[in-house]
């Protein structure tokens, strides 16, 4: 056989085997739940089913700063035991400022105490154990070190043996690695959402800006030394300015609402105008509220970007969060899409 020839035949096996060897990522798919009672919803219930999962990370507590230190905030509680398909996994947000001057002690304190109380929340889900713990923190780099060692001695407690300790993980987390460090946990969870400057004013969407998210990822991705899962928002809240200036986030107002063009005046992209006093909704007339919302199409295209840089053979997509009004602008094909482009 000629040289040439010998070179192109040695390529074509080449790539048959290299294509032979190939498998499709492992890929699943579940939802965050974030309100503080668990019922076993039947809209929810069929969004589960629809997407095939087996799990759902439940915030089981907030860890705030009270009177004698830290405590347990707002922990979940149940109507309903969930679905026998479905396993629980606890999640625990820390607010950051727990975390500054503790002792060694008090963090050795504090960990023991979260890994108690998560014990004792979830049997009332009707589950005896856990396979994952999450933890939830903004950590940044003054509060990092004591952060990773109550991490650390979350990991080494006797309950958690044989379990796997995740925590989640900011854009501006992942992409100044050296500065932020890396958490000692097993695998991290990238919270693609809540990127942008929410007390600006402007027709900017904080949640998910396709921009943001280039700017941050990208091969930090792939470069990261824990294995990766991805949180998607599929939610959406209604900012509100009162003179250009940031007033809060108004609860009582969703995407059906600011259909009433006369109540609602749109003034560009997602702004609007209030047109009369809501005394409920604590909202003066004059006041500009921006709607911000997440499409199926921001969603692909995000999942897209994203999947080109993550290495891993398994991940996990959690949509943030589980929740009947948001759920509803959103069809089983477009989560199912968005989460198939990583496979």
């Amino acid at each position: 056989m000629k040289l040439p020839k010998l070179i192109v035949f040695l390529t074509a096996v080449i790539l048959l085997v290299l294509v032979s060897c190939h498998k499709d990522r492992v890929v699943s798919t579940s939802f965050y739940y974030w309100k503080t009672v668990y019922d076993n919803n039947p809209l929810e219930r069929k969004y589960l089913n629809a997407m095939h999962s087996k799990e759902l990370y439940m915030r089981i507590m907030d860890v705030g700063y009270g009177d004698n230190g830290p405590q347990p905030v707002s922990p979940v509680s149940f109507k309903s035991a969930l679905p026998d398909s479905i396993q629980l996994i606890p999640v625990v947000f820390i607010v950051n400022d727990v975390l500054k001057n503790q002792t060694s002690g008090q963090l050795d304190d504090l960990a023991a105490k979260i890994v108690y109380y998560v014990e004792g929340r979830i049997k009332p889900s009707g589950r005896l154990t856990y396979k994952e713990l999450q933890i939830d923190c903004d950590w940044t780099r003054s509060t990092r070190d004591n952060y990773f060692y109550l991490l650390r001695r979350i990991k080494s407690n006797i309950k958690l043996k044989n379990k796997i300790l995740s925590a989640t993980l900011r854009l501006h987390q992942l992409k100044y690695q050296r500065s932020n460090g890396t958490p000692p946990v097993d695998r991290a969870m990238l919270m693609c959402y809540n990127m942008g400057n929410l007390r600006k004013y402007g027709d900017q969407n904080s949640i998910l800006e396709q921009k943001e998210i280039e700017k941050y990822a990208g091969k930090n991705l792939g470069n990261y030394p824990v294995p990766l899962d991805v949180g998607l928002p599929v939610f959406s809240w209604a900012v509100v300015f009162r003179h250009k200036q940031y007033a809060g986030i108004t609860k009582r107002l969703g995407s059906v609402n600011f259909a009433d063009q006369r109540t609602f005046k749109p003034v560009g992209n997602n702004l609007y105008t209030l047109q009369k006093d809501l005394p409920k909704s604590g909202l003066l007339r004059g006041d500009e509220i921006r709607l911000e919302r997440i499409s199926a199409d921001q969603l692909f295209a995000c999942a897209s970007y994203l999947q080109k840089f993550l290495s891993s053979d398994t991940l996990k997509i959690i949509y943030f969060h589980l929740d009947e009004p948001t759920l509803k602008h959103y069809t089983y094909e477009n989560l199912s899409k968005a989460a198939a482009v990583f496979r």
